[in-house]
């Protein structure tokens, strides 16, 4: 009897082998790599420029004891599995374990890629084993190594000028950008007055509420009546008319197509709008969904992998959920055939991925909401809904419009109920159902109330997380599954702030921006960094070679531009702040130092004028209890909190409180920072109550600010 084989299959989290070990029984070895091994060194450059852009790779800190156990087992293995994610990240992942295994071109070593963890997916994966796509190696390290000359260049001119840590990434900073312009729209808004009239009809089995829609046969603008003297016209002239009359009634089904099933970047932004979930929480859940959980005697990933644009669904996923839906909603709810999304899926999309979809439609939410925390449970929940619904029929609505006239005015009423629910049976969406009562043409109807309603124009909304990461995907700037870590990246730096779940820039940031759309136009423009992407997609498929992108990029334009901002860079002494030195008469500038902002003469040192650089403290309303100074909000390195504004003198402090803990009733609610920066909100009473909420608790007034 010819003797077992040995095998070792190596993945990134110990999650994930905890899973897959349970699959693949004693035939197998399980390893984590606990994600990259390998990577650019930390503390030098790791790029030779002048040797065709050659990397050094070197062991990342701490990686020495786990490297030695995957070494030692695959020394007693036949066959070596890399099960690392599908996408470039893990292929490159893959490449460097093979690298320091030393088996990249030798027999006995397979790349495997799966995008389920179920037993089923897994046997199929290592049954189709194949070999590490260099191409798609060739790919990430491209962006790695871009990443490092933009990171590695500009980033220390920034940091020695002006303060420590600062960083300008390739993508971060037209995230930045984004972010900044938008703030300079709002800035410069000028808000525009506008009316409209809104009347009050009585009918025979109601009343009903419609809008002037036309005067004197001539349709209005939503600018039409500018102002209150042109409204309250109106408002008369309707008020002399002798009778109203209804002139038309159209009825009509309007349909309502459902979601496609989501991929990342879909599931970032609806996670965002209903749970005000950041996008590296929804990606840090949905890593726990796909990796595995423990529901009962088994352990199973509950997901499809969640780093996907492809909008796609297997023929068995297919099967399974058309089935569900016979069986749990009836054929009424079932399409004559399965929908398909394909025409939805971004360009650079992978057709070897998934969309994100529940391993299996029969786990539904509910049965399975004791193994889950709150927020994996509201996670699966949204992307199970999602993915049945997505394979529905159409909600269908009823849909009425009304035109009432007298004295040359036009009236419309409309209204809008739901015929049939389709796919809105499982996935819920806002509507807003209007009944009209019944009435017929030539049918005269009273004029119950009527009125002017003033209206402003609003200017665009900041960006939420959620809204930022669907501008990049329409801009094509980065990848979703980089979104999270740029969204993060930027807060953590101190460029952008969140208030009120929206994202502002701060002062710091605006100076990033203004100084890299000065210095490094090309860095900052959304064009050229979304052509990057495209580039890096054709390397991926074999149309490009790595080190040709790397010497456009840093050849053509990029080198001249770094020249030259060095030598700006040292005549720039700081911001114009468009005041004179009280004390020489030249120019103020704003610095920004390592230890945060001051104000400061041009004629330095000839002239040594200095003043704070900080604005005005936010006062709360209330006296300090030690010395009756007023107190004031100030941040710190773990968030928010109230102090004293005669700091040092007293150094009287409190939390910022937000109402009594939900879950023990004696603790209050307070602002808490992660060691990474995340801000979040959780019991005072810590480590005894364990409660936390990353969304804002309501009421949103502070307790301590009443």
């Amino acid at each position: 009897m010819a003797k077992a084989k040995k095998k070792l299959l190596i993945v990134e989290s110990p999650a994930k082998a905890k899973t897959i070990q349970r699959y693949l029984g004693k035939d197998f070895i399980v390893k984590a790599s606990m994600g990259h091994i390998r990577d650019l060194p930390e503390k030098e450059f790791g790029v030779d420029i002048e040797k065709d852009f050659k990397p050094k790779y070197v062991m990342i800190k701490g990686k020495q004891k786990v490297v030695k156990e995957i070494k030692e087992a695959a020394k007693k293995a036949d066959e070596v599995y890399l099960a690392t994610d599908p996408d470039r990240e893990g292929e490159a992942i893959s490449w460097h374990i093979a690298h320091i295994l030393k088996r990249i071109k030798k027999d006995g070593i397979y790349r495997v890629r799966f995008h389920e963890i179920t037993k089923r997916a897994i046997q199929e994966a290592i049954k189709n084993a194949d070999t590490i796509d260099e191409k798609k190696v060739d790919a990430q390290q491209a962006r790695r190594i871009l990443d490092r000359i933009v990171g590695y260049t500009i980033s220390p001119l920034l940091s020695r000028r002006f303060k420590k840590a600062l960083s300008a990434g390739r993508v971060q900073s037209v995230a930045l950008r984004l972010i900044c312009d938008r703030e300079e729209e709002i800035r410069a808004f000028k808000p525009k007055e506008y009316w409209t009239i809104e009347a009050l009809f009585g009918a025979d089995e109601g009343d009903f509420s419609a809008k002037l829609s036309a005067v004197d046969g001539k349709k209005l603008s939503k600018f039409s009546i500018p102002d209150e003297a042109t409204a309250k016209k109106l408002v008369e002239k309707a008020k002399q008319a002798a009778s109203f009359v209804v002139a038309s009634v159209e009825t009509k089904e309007r349909k309502r197509k459902p979601y496609p099933p989501f991929i990342t970047s879909t599931l970032q932004q609806e996670a965002s709008k209903r749970f005000g979930f950041p996008a590296k929480l929804t990606m840090q859940i949905a890593q726990q969904l796909y990796e595995g959980i423990d529901i009962g005697k088994e352990r199973v990933g509950l997901i499809t992998y969640m780093r996907t644009d492809s909008t796609r669904v297997s023929d068995e996923a297919l099967k399974e959920v058309r089935g569900f839906i016979e069986t749990e909603f009836g054929k009424d709810y079932l399409p004559q055939k399965p929908r398909s999304y394909e025409g939805k899926t971004p360009k650079s999309a992978q057709d070897a991925h998934e969309a994100i979809r529940p391993t299996s439609v029969e786990r539904t939410p509910e049965s399975i909401k004791n193994y889950l925390t709150p927020e994996q449970f509201k996670l699966y929940d949204l992307i199970w809904r999602r993915f049945v619904a997505s394979q529905m029929k159409d909600a269908v609505f009823n849909t009425v419009a009304m035109d009432v006239e007298g004295n040359g005015l036009v009236f419309r009423a409309t209204g809008s109920t739901v015929k049939f629910p389709g796919f809105m049976k499982v996935y819920k969406i806002d509507v807003d159902e209007r009944l009209l009562p019944p009435v017929n043409e030539g049918e005269k109807v009273e004029l119950k109330d009527i009125k002017g309603v003033q209206h402003f124009t609003e200017p665009p909304p900041r960006y939420t997380e959620g809204t930022l990461v669907k501008a990049l995907e329409e801009d094509g700037v980065g990848r979703p599954s980089t979104y999270a870590t740029i969204i993060s990246n930027i807060i953590q730096r101190g460029y952008v702030e969140k208030e009120k779940q929206k994202l502002k820039p701060t002062e710091l940031g605006e100076f990033i921006n203004g100084l890299l759309k000065k210095l490094f136009p090309k860095i900052v423009d959304i064009k050229f960094t979304a052509n990057i992407e495209e580039e890096l997609d054709k390397i991926e498929e074999g149309q490009k070679k790595w080190k040709e992108l790397l010497k456009e990029f840093y050849f053509g334009e990029f080198k001249d531009l770094l020249d030259k901002a060095k030598k700006d860079l040292k005549e720039l002494k700081g911001e114009p702040i468009g005041r004179k030195c009280p004390k020489c008469g030249a120019e103020l500038l704003k610095i920004y130092g390592r230890y945060g902002a001051f104000i400061a003469c041009s004629n330095y040192p000839e002239c040594d004028y200095k003043e704070s650089g900080k604005k005005e403290e936010e006062k709360i309303g209330r006296k300090c209890p030690e010395c009756g100074a007023e107190l004031v909000i100030k941040s710190g390195r773990y968030g928010r909190f109230i102090a004293c504004s005669n700091y040092p003198k007293c150094k009287y402090t409190e939390r910022i409180t937000y109402g009594k803990c939900p879950e023990c009733g004696e603790g209050n609610i307070v602002e808490r920072r992660s060691k990474k920066g995340r801000v979040f909100y959780g019991c005072s009473r810590y480590p005894e109550c364990k409660y936390t909420t990353n969304k804002p608790p309501e009421p949103a007034k502070k307790e301590s600010e009443k």
